[in-house]
Formats: C-alpha cells, structure tokens, sequence
C-alpha cells in the first residue's frame, strides 16, 4: 500500500471517528433530557460501534492508528518505519480537528469552541494512564495471537473504558486536542489536556514493553501495523485454500 493512502486513510479515519464521539455526544445529551447516565451509554455505544466499522474499513491500508499512541507503540515494534511517525500523528490531529468541525455542522454549532468541561486531577491522571495501557495492552495481545479479531476487542475495550474509568477514556492524544475545541459533552478544558496527554503516554510506555514480553512474536498472518490478519481478505485466486479454512 502506497504512503500517500496510508496517510489518507489515517487522516480520513481519525476525523470519521471525531465526527462519532462528538457527534454522538451532541446527539445524546439533546435526547437524554439532562439524564448524563443515559447520554454515557449512547455515546458510548456509538463509538464503540463507530471503531469497529472504522478498523475494518482501514486496517488493511494504514493499520487503522487513529491514535498517536497507538502509531509510537507501533514503531517502537518495528511494525511502522520511524519515518512514518511524524506524517501519521500529523495527519491523526488534523483529521481529530477536522472531525469536530464535521460533528459541529451537523449539529448547528460553531466550528470550534474552546470547551469548558473541567477534568483535571489525580484520578482522572490515573484513568488515562490506565484507559491507555489497556487499549495497547488489547491491540498487542490481540494482534499477536488472534489479529482478526482486534477491531471488535478494540471497541469492546474502548465501550468498557467508557464506564470504568473516571475520565471516560480518552486514551488518545490527538481525540484530547481535538475535544478541547467542542464545547459539548465530550469536551475537555484546553487547561486539562496536558495532564491527560502525559497521563497517555506514560500508559502507553508501560504497556509497549510488558506485552511485548508477554506476546514475543506476531502472528504470522498479522498485517504490517498488526490490526487485520491479511488471511481474513483471502485472494479469490485461491479458492480451495479459502474454502478449506473457512476463513
């Protein structure tokens, strides 16, 4: 695959999945009638559902990152050459920014506003130390031992994360940026987004090694960036093998 459409699909599928959360969030909370438990759930469950359709959809051209936690763990592996890292975290916070301007206009609000949702503080420091080693934790362990199924773990760890955590999981850097820029309900003070940032990285430092360790080798059939077994898009040139595999 082509750099240019690796680049793309990582700017085009980050902004695709801004436009889910925030989007989403809006959605919620205008339907929830102040009820914040019920506006979580939704929110919740249509990113959940939002990553599950956007990994399958990229995976198999960029890796389907999103995140440039996911994109640094990647390359400390070997899977993304080091000249990559820079374009594709580039392209990840354009296309963050980009999507809570979509999200914005579908919902008749300005397209950038600087969010007053406060999270700050110790706990929620922890919940995203915690939110990111897990979702690096699933990707490396899922990617190395069943790869095809890592977009539904992904999502189904990112749903969990929404209700387990204090902070409600941001574990991505550039999905921090970009929601300090909506004053909705998925926003965070641009004041906050440091702590949240460090608070990411540290997780995702901690969990590279660990699971490295734990899982040695990738799957043979895992793809370059270790999101889609290449074995799930068997070649129509190869019937028999397909159809003997069930795959």
């Amino acid at each position: 695959m082509t750099f240019a459409r690796r680049i793309v699909a990582e700017g085009l599928g980050t902004a695709l999945l801004l436009a889910v959360v925030v989007g989403s969030g809006i959605m919620a909370e205008r339907l929830a009638g102040g009820n914040v438990a019920i506006a979580l759930l939704a929110n919740a469950i249509a990113t959940g559902a939002g990553l599950v359709a956007l990994i399958l959809m990229f995976g198999t051209i960029s890796g389907a990152h999103f995140n440039p936690v996911v994109t640094l763990s990647e390359a400390w592996q070997k899977n993304l050459p080091a000249a990559e890292v820079i374009p594709y975290i580039a392209v990840q916070i354009a296309g963050a920014f980009a999507g809570v301007a979509a999200a914005h206009l579908m919902f008749d609000v300005p397209v950038f506003v600087a969010s007053e949702h406060v999270r700050t503080g110790a706990a929620q420091w922890w919940s995203e130390f915690v939110a990111t080693f897990g979702l690096i934790a699933v990707i490396i362990g899922c990617s190395r031992s069943r790869p095809g199924v890592t977009p539904f773990a992904v999502a189904a760890y990112i749903t969990a994360a929404y209700w387990f955590t204090s902070s409600t999981s941001f574990a991505n850097p550039a999905v921090t940026l970009a929601r300090s820029a909506t004053n909705t309900f998925a926003g965070i003070r641009p004041s906050d987004v440091s702590g949240f940032i460090i608070a990411q990285l540290l997780g995702a430092a901690t969990a590279t090694p660990l699971f490295c360790w734990l899982y040695p080798s990738a799957h043979r059939d895992a793809s370059v960036a270790g999101t889609v077994a290449q074995s799930d898009f068997a070649s129509r040139k190869e019937p028999e093998k397909f159809s003997t595999s069930g795959s």
